[in-house]
């Protein structure tokens, strides 16, 4: 296999390209907001989509499904490449479109959650409701991770499985080692964005206390909503990976199936479980449980 500096270069030049636009992005729409809009405080957005997050979305989401077409139909050696583009442009897709379905899933599952645990879970349940946008930048993360690495993982299973071939030695270890990368990345995105989003609500949970909800009731909440949003990006990247490995299943064995594996799924699942808390429980400590004066 020869390694060329192509790549690493494509990499470098779309990485800081992306980066620019997205700051440019956000600089924008801060030097747009009036003054008095300044002033005013307000717990909903008051638009779930806005018109060029939809566009894109829009546009990705066929583009992934066009790509799960192609799966079918290009070489047997290009059918995981294809496919794990599939998943990349279906992830995308889904998280510009995904506050849609956050509202829709912290609807249920917080509904569920205000049932076990009346207080802590009503307000768990409402904040992600009225803030389906926020909740989205924390699964995402959990989403991309599941998709992906299932897609990458599973993939060299089924071709694996569907050529009657078993891997001895250190081929063995090759895409579990290369999965393991990707999850040291994800435990830094998982407790980068749940920081961020748990951080934004520091001044809501001093709100909250001052209006006499208990540290406890504040930690259940901080854990009721961090769940919800993890099962919502597990079940998003669960669903995306599904689609992919379906139709490389059928490229490979012309059967709608695929193999895959329980533990490792499992651990995955776990370890944005774990990464979410962690981060969530952090970035909140101080205003549960410290001073109810922001300067102390």
């Amino acid at each position: 296999m020869k390694v060329t500096a192509g790549p690493f270069i494509l990499a470098l030049v779309v990485g800081l390209v992306v980066t620019l636009l997205a700051a440019r992005a956000a600089a924008r729409k801060a030097v747009g907001v009036g003054p008095l809009e300044v002033l005013r405080e307000s717990a909903a957005q008051r638009r779930l989509l806005p018109w060029p997050r939809a566009v894109f979305g829009a546009a990705a989401l066929p583009g992934g499904i066009v790509l799960l077409y192609l799966v079918l139909q290009v070489k047997e050696s290009a059918a995981v490449p294809t496919g794990l583009g599939a998943t990349m442009a279906l992830c995308v897709g889904a998280s510009a479109l995904g506050p849609v379905a956050l509202r829709g899933m912290g609807w249920l599952f917080g509904a569920v959650a205000a049932r076990l645990d009346p207080g802590a879970g009503m307000l768990a349940r409402s904040s992600l409701i009225t803030q389906p946008r926020r909740a989205m930048a924390a699964a995402s993360p959990v989403m991309l991770t599941i998709a992906l690495a299932c897609t990458f993982l599973f993939a060299v299973a089924t071709t694996d499985a569907a050529a009657d071939v078993t891997r001895t030695g250190p081929a063995a270890w090759a895409a579990p080692v290369l999965v393991g990368s990707a999850v040291a990345y994800t435990v830094i995105s998982v407790l980068n964005a749940t920081a961020m989003t748990m951080a934004e609500r520091t001044e809501e949970i001093r709100l909250l206390r001052t209006l006499g909800t208990k540290p406890r009731q504040l930690t259940r909440m901080v854990c009721w909503e961090t769940l919800t949003v993890t099962c919502a990006g597990t079940l998003l990247g669960t669903g995306i990976a599904a689609a992919s490995l379906t139709a490389l299943g059928k490229a490979a064995t012309g059967r709608a199936g695929f193999a895959y594996s329980v533990p490792q799924y499992a651990g995955l699942v776990l370890v944005c479980v774990v990464s979410g808390l962690a981060g969530a429980l952090a970035s909140t400590r101080k205003a549960r449980r410290g001073s109810l004066r922001p300067d102390d």
